[in-house]
């Protein structure tokens, strides 16, 4: 199917990802059409254990091998100056190309097969433009099903790690060093550990990768973030103005959630991040189902090891400024 240029829904241990192949500019502009995504913003090239790295850029910094040998296969996509083969579209138009290896054993599989493990499967994450990401088939079926956009959906679970790989720009080196452009589950104090260098905050002047909207990973109902402290108060106004909410936490269980739809994660940082997306998918469905005004999440703590959780969080509530003071103003 990929061959032929059909589009693929496979499962990575972050999320699920919708694979085309990435040598095939028909194919990975099929993947646009299919998730309403911008032409300028670049998907990730997956490749299999053992790729040839040189196949894919001109430049290839030692730092990069070190990374390639710590942390692949695994969460982390490394951006490096793309080689002139490899067609523009997989990049939106820029001279850099997002690379990484997954290591769930389906996705390895796939691409072991895929021109006997030469060639490189562009893929997003498998759902429509700034729409809660995938972690099992089902939400894939759940976004694409009845489009006929998509091939196939291989089945491999629900993904383990449950947000999206953390991307390090390595196009800059001699100017900028090592730059954390998306935050994820492998943390920057990782990579410095292996580098020796501690990658610095995304500049104006850095690639534009996946996942870098202001407005991302967003459910349909409205999302807002809320202090634990401030947590029993708000919900205590909400139930005086009548207003409905959803909640997702991660504390013990206030009295007033017991009558609404909520969900609580576990207040550990990885387990949180891989039912992330499952419980904004869950609160959305029941939001829709029982007319709720807004999903409330707890906001988690904001040290480093929550930092890949608190970036999807923000940018899920990012369009939905305002509405928790809609919600509360006794005005209206």
């Amino acid at each position: 199917m990929l061959a032929s240029g059909g589009l693929v829904a496979f499962p990575t241990e972050t999320v699920y990802g919708l694979g085309a192949d990435a040598e095939n500019p028909a194919a990975v502009a099929s993947i646009y059409r299919a998730k309403g995504r911008p032409h300028d913003h670049p998907v990730i090239v997956h490749l299999a254990p053992g790729a040839d790295l040189a196949y894919w850029s001109d430049a290839i910094p030692v730092q990069a091998r070190q990374l390639v040998d710590a942390f692949w296969p695994g969460p982390l996509t490394l951006i490096l100056k793309r080689a002139a083969r490899i067609p523009a579209g997989v990049s939106g138009g820029q001279d850099t190309v997002g690379l990484r290896c997954p290591s769930h054993p389906v996705a390895i599989a796939l691409l072991a097969a895929f021109k006997n493990g030469h060639g490189g499967i562009a893929a997003p994450s498998a759902n429509k433009f700034g729409h809660v990401s995938p972690t099992t088939a089902r939400h894939v079926h759940d976004e694409f099903g009845r489009d006929g956009s998509i091939a196939a959906i291989l089945d491999g679970g629900q993904s383990g790690v449950g947000i999206e790989s953390t991307i390090l720009d390595l196009s800059r080196l001699s100017t900028h060093g090592p730059v954390l452009l998306r935050p994820g589950h492998l943390s920057a104090a990782e990579i410095a550990a292996v580098i020796g260098h501690t990658p610095v905050a995304a500049d104006a002047g850095a690639p534009r990768t996946s996942g870098s909207l202001a407005s991302h990973y967003a459910p349909q109902t409205p999302v807002a973030l809320l202090q634990s402290g401030a947590l029993a108060l708000t919900l205590a106004l909400l139930q005086q103005q009548g207003r409905r909410v959803a909640l997702i936490h991660y504390t013990s269980p206030h009295p007033l959630v017991a009558n609404r739809a909520s969900l609580r994660l576990p207040a550990e940082p990885a387990a949180y991040a891989h039912g992330l997306y499952a419980a904004l998918r869950a609160m959305d469905q029941a939001a829709i189902e029982l007319s709720v005004d807004l999903i409330l999440v707890e906001a988690p703590p904001s040290s480093e090891a929550w930092m890949g959780v608190n970036d999807r969080l923000r940018r899920a509530a990012h369009g939905s400024t305002g509405v928790l003071a809609g919600l509360l103003d006794t005005t209206q």
